[in-house]
């Protein structure tokens, strides 16, 4: 951050660039981890805002056929109507950043294969519980540039979070998966949920004696607004990008694995939707296992949609001859690391292969259960710290809730439907592990596994996870027995796998710092790709041309709700917010420009998946909005960022804000925030 000081300065940021890059300081102090989405503290009482589509699961955990909060939204009028999030809501604020790389890297120069991988996970392992004697906290060391650098970071992990406030799907999921990477959007995409402590100030179990967790640091909200051309912040927690792949990984992606996972997220879709049809009850059991494959489909066809239309693969074939050219030019460099690279990758291309085949060989969540069972027993038979990744003590918790949170998203036909379906695909694909044919159920032995299993129940699960190995290897269960058959192939694939990724993290790092000089004699800045870890990006708010001749504007606006409405799903805008704008009941939210409430809005911020319900700060640090999609035509910006078509998509503070009092009247929680409104 501080060597783009100048940077921000052009496009008018007024918060230093140094407190920025500290995460202790506000604004980044208040931006939080929901693990696989981002948010932000707006209030000192623990009050967090993220995305909708982020509070889904603790919507949808809540929710009946009877009592849809999915369908009619949800608002707690007292700290006492707050819902529980579940065990799988967690809310992580992250306290301390320290650079481990010597640790984790010391003696390794000359050590590949699974051997490096080994030491490095055990060292990592080493390195988190030292950091984790204090159980407040939760600890990783993640790996920049694909292992040139280890950052050890500490975050303080709270595991009571309560559901808030959410509006109704027709709100906060306006034009679902037909204006999913669209734009124009019209999404009131937000929710607010709230951290809960002991009295102690402590992370606790979930608990009614628990208080209000007392945030630090917490954002103002601003209803000010912003106008085209107005610089903007984003911060959050993005999850992957893959910026530094080579031309053959980029021409794999295209052509192998992308068209693969695309039709399996369709065929996986259809079996649902068969298998939920006139079933009100289990399609809501199934609703977020919908959302979240037809979210991961649609990106993925994007992806291929982008190859298409931009051939990346050639931009990064120039990119790539450049560097082999420079690169051959230097002294004292390795002869042999570019062949090495290139080996490591083909390598790794290939097993991806399989990998895959072995997901839908195995789609089903009685079997991944009983795997997980199977797993954990073996690996409790070592010492804690020799334990895989995944498996040791401080897991359990993590491990405990997937088994429960299968209670809000199982049933018995449904995976049934998925596991037979998935192995009458898997029986066309090529790449299949080697001895995996011959001990997969038949397509028609698979309904006596489900007669014979008692998975399905989750104090059953729950029991299982106290068995050890050698009780578990007497189990009648047929999925246990399945899990313990399969084992030794899953067992082969994942020692491959280390295999594989320890030759990449030998070589990757030599290639990355390589890349880094060729930059940096370049006058160009490098940083890490996406890996979960909070990241700053920035922009302003800008229009954009998809295409020759089509100009699309950076602001949405109420109106744009009403023209969309149908009355059918998914553009059935509640009758209340039809009549707010219908009445132009817009108050202190109306722009002065546009002259009504603005809904969503576009920058040239760079984000991707995790950065949903990151903050969108003004120039002054103040919550202006918050970041929930990209336009279609910017969903390779994993691959490549291209700043001229690239285009985030933000819900505009001034809409969340106009809803919660013209149509679902949280005034409670307007009371609670601290709110600066336009001067008058």
């Amino acid at each position: 951050m501080p060597q783009l000081k100048a940077e921000l300065k052009r496009i008018g940021m007024q918060i230093p660039a140094e407190r920025v890059a500290d995460l202790s300081k506000h604004p980044m102090s208040a931006i939080v981890s929901l693990g696989g989405c981002s948010a932000s503290f707006v209030s000192p009482d623990g009050l967090v805002v993220t995305n909708h589509h982020c509070a889904y699961g603790a919507i949808q955990r809540n929710s009946t056929a009877q009592k849809n909060y999915i369908v009619d939204g949800f608002l707690a009028k007292t700290r006492a109507e707050e819902l529980p999030g579940g065990p799988n809501t967690l809310v992580y604020v992250t306290d301390k950043v320290e650079n481990v790389s010597a640790k984790v890297l010391q003696g390794l120069d000359n050590v590949g294969g699974r051997e490096r991988h080994e030491k490095i996970e055990r060292r990592i392992k080493d390195l988190i519980a030292e950091c984790e004697t204090d159980k407040m906290y939760r600890c990783s060391v993640p790996a920049f540039h694909r292992g040139l650098e280890y950052y050890r970071i500490r975050q303080m992990m709270i595991r009571d979070v309560r559901l808030v406030y959410a509006p109704a799907d027709m709100i906060g999921n306006y034009g679902g998966d037909v204006d999913n990477y669209e734009w124009p959007r019209h999404t009131g995409d937000y929710s607010f949920l709230r951290a809960y402590v002991g009295k102690d100030g402590r992370p606790a179990e979930p608990s009614p004696d628990n208080v209000p967790y007392k945030s630090k640091d917490f954002l103002v909200v601003s209803a000010e607004g912003l106008k085209a051309g107005d610089p903007i912040l984003l911060a959050g927690y993005p999850g992957r990008t893959s910026r530094y792949k080579l031309p053959s990984e980029v021409r794999h992606a295209q052509k192998t694995s992308y068209p693969a996972q695309v039709a399996e997220y369709q065929a996986d879709l259809d079996t649902i939707a068969a298998a939920t049809k006139g079933k009100p009850n289990d399609e809501v059991r199934y609703a977020s296992v919908v959302k979240s494959i037809n979210n991961r489909m649609k990106k993925t066809q994007g992806l291929l949609d982008g190859f298409a239309r931009k051939d990346i693969a050639a931009i990064k074939d120039v990119q790539d001859a450049e560097f082999r050219a420079w690169y051959g030019k230097q002294q004292g460099v390795s002869g042999t690391m570019l062949a090495e690279l290139d080996a490591a990758i083909a390598a790794d291309m290939a097993l991806e292969q399989e990998q895959f085949a072995w997901n839908v060989a195995t789609n089903s969540d009685l079997f991944k259960s009983a795997r997980t069972l199977v797993r954990l027993a073996q690996e409790r038979q070592k010492p804690n710290a020799e334990r895989e990744a995944g498996y040791q003590d401080r897991d359990l918790t993590f491990i405990k809730a997937r088994l429960t949170r299968l209670e809000q998203s199982y049933v018995g036909s449904v995976d049934q439907a998925r596991f037979v379906a998935g192995l009458q695909r898997y029986a066309k694909l090529g790449n299949h592990p080697q001895g995996l044919d011959a001990l997969l159920p038949k397509v028609t032995d698979v309904p006596a596994l489900y007669a014979n299993t008692k998975l399905g129940d989750t104090a059953t699960r729950l029991a299982l996870l106290e068995q050890d190995a050698a009780t578990l290897a007497k189990s009648d269960d047929a999925f246990i027995r399945l899990a313990l058959k399969l084992n030794d192939i899953d067992r082969a694939l994942e020692n491959r796998a280390k295999e594989v990724e320890g030759n990449l993290e030998k070589v990757i790092p030599q290639y990355m710092s390589a890349v880094i000089a060729w930059k940096k004699s370049q006058g160009k800045p490098v940083y890490p790709d996406a890996n979960s870890t909070l990241r700053v990006t920035y922009g302003t708010v800008a229009p954009y041309s998809p295409r020759d001749g089509i100009s699309k504007g950076p602001f949405t606006t109420v109106e744009g709700i009403a023209e969309k409405h149908t009355g059918k799903d998914p553009f059935n805008a509640p009758a209340k917010l039809l009549e707010a704008i219908k009445a132009k009941r817009y108050g202190q939210f109306k722009d002065p420009v546009l002259g009504t409430v603005p809904v969503n809005f576009l920058s040239s911020a760079d984000t991707t998946g995790g950065n949903s319900g990151s903050a969108i700060v003004n120039k002054r640090g103040e919550l202006i909005g918050l970041n929930f999609d990209s336009t279609y035509e910017s969903i390779t910006k994993d691959w490549y960022f291209d700043r001229d078509i690239t285009r985030a998509i933000h819900l505009d503070a001034r809409y969340m804000l106009w809803v919660m009092k013209e149509v679902d009247h949280a005034d409670n929680l307007l009371r609670e925030m601290t709110i600066r409104y336009p001067k008058k």
